[in-house]
């Protein structure tokens, strides 16, 4: 088997919460073939104390409890490589976005990717071991570990071989700075709606210039910001 393209190992204390919708479809055959390589482990294995304690209480008070700095220090300290790039996920990150995805699908990189839980960790950790703080939109999820499944899953289908077309991509949602053009396929008439008819005309360069137009239009509906960004940049 050849070497990974990309290597990720996840540190959380819910680690079924990873390995189940990352051994499925796509992502876990290409785990299987060996193009991508996860490896998802329990933060309580680096605990020293009887009772493999992970949390605490706020200093100065506070609702909650905080993810202690010691264990998350000795995982990311002893899987850390001179590539690697730790990543926190968190609701006070960067917002993830399809670019973002694209930096981080380096060929031969290593991911480490740090689940929060409770009300986050110690701030000590996001000072001194990690390289990127990632939020994958404004709510509040119950942990990281869903998180940061959605970014493994956004980065790896970046890499070659893990989607069966290699272009396919390069045809996405956010990819060109737009959302995707509608889609269609058989039968051409369901319950008297039709496929638009521009679609089977073999006209490649008309079918082309209608998804642009569509695409543009769909981003304008649903996605106003990205549509005045693009026509900043590109004009009308």
């Amino acid at each position: 088997m050849e070497e990974a393209a990309l290597h990720i190992d996840v540190l959380s204390l819910f680690p079924e919460m990873v390995e189940g919708p990352l051994g499925q479809s796509i992502l876990g055959r290409a785990r299987q073939r060996g193009i991508i390589q996860v490896k998802v482990h329990n933060i309580r294995d680096w605990t020293t104390d009887k009772h493999h304690r992970t949390d605490d209480y706020l200093c100065g008070g506070g609702q909650g409890m905080l993810m202690k700095p010691e264990p998350i220090f000795a995982a990311v300290e002893e899987l850390r490589r001179p590539d690697s790039l730790v990543v926190l996920l968190t609701p006070q990150g960067r917002m993830f976005q399809q670019s973002i995805a694209q930096d981080l699908a380096v060929l031969g990189r290593h991911l480490i990717m740090i689940c929060g839980h409770y009300e986050g960790v110690d701030y000590r950790v996001v000072e001194h071991l990690v390289d990127m703080e990632l939020s994958i939109g404004d709510y509040i999820l119950t942990n990281g570990a869903i998180a940061a499944v959605v970014v493994i899953d956004a980065v790896a289908r970046l890499i070659p071989g893990v989607l069966g077309d290699a272009r396919s991509p390069e045809d996405e949602s956010f990819s060109q700075g737009l959302l995707e053009a509608p889609a269609y396929t058989k039968p051409n008439v369901f319950r008297d709606m039709a496929v638009p008819e521009i679609l089977l005309s073999g006209n490649h360069p008309a079918i082309d210039q209608w998804k642009r137009e569509k695409a543009l239009e769909r981003t304008r509906i649903n996605r106003p910001d990205l549509y005045e960004q693009w026509i900043r940049e590109h004009g009308k």
